[in-house]
């Protein structure tokens, strides 16, 4: 057997940027699961891809599939003669196997001797397999949108030019999207269009390479993050690299070349954050700023060639970016001409959502909650109650209207220049806050209690017309808001009761479907988002468990006791402890105990239970000012010396005892050593 690698790659006509890595990894991912659903034995796979081109190498790919034996069963030795004669379904199962009735053999089985047949099965060929595993790959591509061209009917995400499919020196008799495979690819649409043979599959980089097209995706991203800095030191600048962005220009070119040019300073007395958005969605321009972090007049752009006259490439850049810039500068003058506060109208015919109403129905709920936390948290109710009426305001405006990425943004900025309390206007920025996992979250009272008013009316209003989140979908962003709101009221130490909030979020809505419970079912879906939150804080999901069987409605004190719970599962003493009150929880349950707590000291008999009724009154009397300042772990320390009392209970006391009196007296004290832990949480979760 031998092994050679194998090229693939389909040209095409400028792939979307966005779609470039997705189906590029799809398509590896596609030929290597035929492969190996073949059985054929390969060795690393890579994909290559820029925007005219989907390629895949696979190193080492055997020539054949592995011959195999097959073993076949057939009638039961009993059964397969008839006076001395084979029976009809021996002489089918002789033929079916294609030898004659003497080449049959015995098989033993453990229900008996059964007639058989056993053969190697050869290998088949890998070229005679490839065009049914290419096929299938192909079919299996993410493709975001398909077209048509000329006048077939076949369909991609662009039209298909060529398709080359080499194993070693040879090509592969294939087929693909109108297409039969050659040898023949291309280069740099205009540094090299002319046709390329190539020998081997393994010539297909440095061909390309020669041909000015660097197919590593991931080598031509790294190229022109260099250039891109390098270009920047050369002006005495830095520049602010967004990954969105280099991965969008870097489906855009197939031979970069960074080039730096420049814009009047004039436009630099509009918001940076406009400049930045102009530049990066209409040019795809990284920016560039100066040693004290402002914006310079400055950016770095990425051609798809090697011009002889890069002066002129950058002139036309600066040229076309101008009227870009020129259009921000008049949105800005043009919006701040007007008022934030005169533009709450216009809200008035913004649909929310069909059934919650209008932006202005929102943003008036918005604000009693958002007065309620500010009172709640020591926030300024008036500023809170301002900052949620302007809240959506930006959104009415021209620039937002272009660039929607910058709501908020510009809301600070609009109500700066209106004079309102700086507090009211950076609020209204930071009520976006966190954006995503690991961002920051809002800063100031103000923006706090916006930032959870606004997703609290949101996850109400929406549960409340019954379109909580279902599988996959989310439109509205319901499991972001959720987490969104644990995160700020856990980093910023507020400590609100969740049902509370929620129930005052609900009272603001009016004819809602399913209004019964709600407050509760919002309550139960934000607290099962600990889990997620659990685990990027590296907590397991046995402690998540233990703080969630607790009746604990306020996220702050849940994040203490899942971190205390948390290290004190790391103890020596947990893991028996744990086991202990498992052991309690299935006594008290089986024998359906009342719950009573009290422990009546003349029925306790034996030294080991009055040993525990001691350790747990002073472990109590320990514990509980602790359980008063939400101590938890310093509590649970506490409670893990424990384990001996408990330990020697369950070894030299019999619980069931004949006695009732004692019986139940025993039931009390597990009842009362369940009750302590339970303060915390439901250790017996710990238990795997």
């Amino acid at each position: 057997m031998t092994a050679h690698t194998l090229l693939v790659e389909l040209g095409v006509e400028e792939l979307p940027p966005s779609a470039i890595d997705s189906l590029s990894d799809a398509f590896a991912a596609g030929l290597k699961r035929g492969l190996t659903d073949a059985g054929v034995t390969f060795g690393q796979v890579t994909a290559h891809a820029s925007p005219r081109r989907l390629a895949v190498t696979i190193d080492a790919l055997a020539d054949k599939q592995p011959d195999r034996d097959v073993e076949r069963r057939g009638p039961a030795l009993a059964a397969a003669y008839k006076d001395g004669q084979p029976t009809k379904a021996v002489e089918g199962f002789a033929r079916s196997c294609g030898v004659s009735i003497d080449q049959l053999i015995h098989l033993e089985t453990d229900k008996g001797t059964w007639l058989g047949y056993r053969d190697v099965q050869q290998g088949e060929a890998t070229v005679a397999l490839l065009p049914a595993i290419l096929e299938k790959a192909i079919a299996a591509l993410p493709v975001p949108k398909y077209m048509r061209w000329g006048a077939s009917r076949i369909e991609f995400s662009r039209p298909v030019h060529w398709l080359v499919m080499l194993y070693g020196n040879d090509v592969v008799s294939a087929n693909a999207l109108g297409l039969s495979a050659d040898r023949i690819t291309y280069g740099h649409r205009f540094h090299a269009p002319q046709p390329i043979t190539l020998d081997h599959a393994d010539d297909y980089v440095s061909a390309l390479n020669n041909a000015w097209v660097l197919v590593d995706s991931d080598v031509r991203r790294e190229r022109i993050r260099e250039q891109v800095l390098a270009e920047a030191e050369l002006m005495g600048a830095s520049a602010v690299i967004d990954e969105d962005l280099l991965t969008e220009v870097n489906g855009l070119v197939e031979w970069p070349v960074a080039l730096a040019g420049s814009f009047d300073e004039r436009f630099l007395d509009v918001p940076a954050e406009c400049l930045v958005s102009s530049m990066k969605a209409n040019q795809k321009y990284f920016h560039l700023l100066d040693e004290n972090g402002k914006l310079k007049p400055a950016f770095v752009t990425i051609s798809n060639i090697d011009s002889q006259d890069p002066e002129q490439v950058i002139s036309g850049n600066e040229k076309v970016i101008r009227p870009r810039l020129a259009d921000a500068a008049f949105f800005y003058e043009t919006d701040r001409s007007k008022k934030l506060a005169e533009r709450v109208p216009l809200l008035e015919s913004v649909v929310f959502q069909k059934q919650l109403g209008s932006l202005a129905d929102k943003a008036k709920r918005s604000a009693v909650i958002a007065a309620h936390i500010a009172n709640r948290i020591g926030g300024d109710e008036s500023n809170a109650q301002r900052a949620a009426s302007l809240a959506k305001c930006d959104l009415m405006t021209e620039m937002v209207l272009e660039f929607p990425e910058l709501q908020g943004i510009m809301g600070h900025y609009y109500a700066k220049h209106d004079g309102e309390d700086a507090e009211v206007a950076q609020a209204i920025e930071e009520q976006y806050l966190p954006r995503h996992a690991g961002d920051a979250i809002p800063t100031t009272r103000t923006g706090q209690a916006l930032a959870i008013a606004d997703r609290l009316d949101t996850l109400t209003g929406i549960f409340g017309i019954g379109q909580r989140p279902s599988g996959t979908k989310d439109p509205f962003a319901l499991r972001r808001a959720a987490i969104g709101v644990l995160n700020i009221l856990i980093k910023g130490e507020l400590s609100l009761d969740l049902r509370e909030l929620l129930e005052l979020a609900t009272a603001q809505h009016h004819d809602l479907s399913k209004a019964d419970g709600l407050a509760d079912d919002v309550l139960n879906y934000m607290l099962d988002r600990f889990r997620a939150w659990a685990q990027e804080e590296g907590i397991g999901p046995e402690t998540y468990l233990a703080v969630r069987a607790r009746p604990v409605t306020a996220p702050l004190d849940f994040a203490r006791r899942l971190r205390a719970v948390h290290q004190f599962a790391g103890h020596e003493e947990a893991a028996a402890l744990a086991a202990a009150n498992k052991r309690v929880s299935n006594i008290l349950a089986k024998q359906k105990h009342s719950g009573s707590t009290t422990v009546v000291t003349e029925l306790l008999q034996e030294d080991a239970e009055k040993a525990l009724q001691q350790a747990l009154d002073d472990r109590r009397s320990a514990v509980t000012p602790l359980l008063a300042e939400a101590r938890y772990s310093e509590a649970l320390d506490a409670l893990a010396n424990l384990r001996k009392p408990v330990d020697s209970f369950f070894d030299q006391v019999m619980v069931m005892a004949d006695n009732d009196a004692v019986r139940n007296n025993r039931l009390a004290l597990l009842a009362s050593l369940q009750a302590l832990f339970l303060e915390v949480a439901d250790i017996a979760e710990l238990q795997h």
